[in-house]
């Protein structure tokens, strides 16, 4: 950009005069002189220039019938996922309480490369909302990398109002990037907005990381959400087309970037929707995703849903049975409900001969709170043998545990002496 130009731009952000909100899809100052190349294949496509300052962007927008299926949901269902985390009022991360399903912005970027800083730019900004009976799908394209100033004016004037922002890894790149890019443009464009931000990478992997292959939204898609793709472009690819455009200056090589790119955001939004009635107990799930549902409830303070979760693990999933019950019980002492724990304790010992774990549970709560020294030695004792069938590979570690459990034995042993 020349400086001349830049400083053009500059005295216009230094005016007093606040500019005007426009309306719509295409805001545009054209004239016949301010054409763009291939602007018949745009116009085809549903897209359209935006110019500022004698610069350009392009802006493509595709509208659905909300009750359009993706998947296993229609896009409506949106509403009664959030409609339901408002009733429900949980402090859970994901929990769309005190919003309405029109403010939730599901947001995906294609970028020409997969690290970040400065050197990587972003070339497409998607995004998939719901406004009324339609889901809108809006895409901002850089058409030439000096076009920066004019894609991100468009964009942040267009998201002042956003206040809930739904991604796939957005809090780690998507709006990292998008901070990095403003920081170099920042005299030229409006500021960033502050807002919640959803990401559901997090809780992919939180429910499926141990029994799908990868996580990756793609997979995520056609495993969990039976959305089936026909004839993607993979994502990998979208930077070097982009390149390849740059070069060859014909935009049909990015019809598939921007199919791909759409169908990002509308596979957001009903991961959104799955990943909620999971949590809200609307779906049917499995004994997996209920007790990693149940788990994640509790990091986020909500342990008596979680701990009503893990007793539905332990009801309906022998597989996961254990594993739901010891957390059970760890909350339950936490709660200070030492005869529920202890309950649950026997349980655990009954089901897995090969944990120390609850053993050890049962010779603390007899020694401090039914004073049965007599048990409590021989629950140490059985902790103790428990504990030496394993295999372990941090050496600092086993030896600070057979202390452990050294002194326990030994400081029971005495007691039922002096009994």
């Amino acid at each position: 950009m020349a400086l001349k130009k830049k400083l053009n731009m500059l005295k216009k952000h230094m005016s007093h005069d606040s500019p005007k909100e426009t309306q719509g899809i295409v805001h545009r100052r054209e004239t016949p002189a301010q054409q763009v190349p291939h602007q018949s294949f745009w116009q085809e496509n549903g897209a359209a220039p935006y110019f500022f300052d004698d610069d350009h962007c392009i802006i493509k927008e595709a509208v659905f019938d909300k009750e359009m299926s993706w998947g296993r949901y229609k896009l409506a269902d949106l509403e009664g996922a959030v409609e339901e985390w408002n009733r429900q009022k949980s402090a859970h991360p994901l929990c769309a309480d005190g919003i309405h399903a029109d403010e939730l912005l599901f947001f995906d970027t294609e970028t020409t490369g997969l690290s970040g800083g400065a050197g990587n730019t972003i070339f497409m900004l998607g995004m998939s909302r719901l406004i009324g009976d339609q889901v809108k799908v809006q895409q901002y394209f850089l058409p030439q990398p000096g076009s920066e100033v004019a894609m991100y004016h468009y964009f942040l004037n267009h998201i002042k109002e956003l206040k809930n922002l739904v991604t796939y890894n957005g809090k780690s790149f998507d709006w990292p990037q998008v901070k990095t890019r403003h920081t170099l443009i920042r005299d030229f464009v409006p500021s960033l907005p502050a807002f919640g931000h959803f990401d559901l990478l997090h809780g992919s992997r939180r429910l499926w990381k141990d029994s799908l292959p990868s996580v990756r939204l793609s997979i995520v898609e056609k495993e969990i959400l039976d959305v089936h793709r026909v004839e993607d472009t993979p994502g990998y690819l979208a930077p070097m087309l982009y390149f390849q455009y740059l070069q060859e200056r014909d935009p049909s090589l990015l019809k598939g970037v921007f199919t791909h790119n759409e169908w990002d955001v509308l596979s957001l939004m009903t991961l959104y929707i799955h990943i909620s009635k999971i949590l809200q107990g609307l779906t049917f799930t499995t004994g997996k995703e209920t007790y990693e549902a149940a788990r994640w409830f509790e990091a986020a303070g909500e342990t008596e849903l979680a701990l009503a979760k893990f007793y539905d693990v332990m009801n309906s999933d022998q597989i996961h049975y254990t594993d739901a019950a010891k957390a059970a019980a760890r909350i339950l002492k936490k709660q200070k409900k030492m005869k529920e724990s202890s309950e649950l304790w026997e349980m655990v010992l009954k089901c897995a001969d090969k944990d120390e774990e609850a053993a050890t549970e049962l010779s603390k709560y007899h020694e401090h709170h039914t004073k049965d020294m007599e048990k409590a030695l021989f629950y140490a004792v059985l902790a103790y043998d428990r504990w030496k069938g394993k295999k372990r590979l941090l050496r600092a570690k086993e030896a600070k545990d057979q202390a452990a459990f050294h002194i326990r034995i030994e400081r029971l042993e005495k007691r039922v002496q002096q009994l």
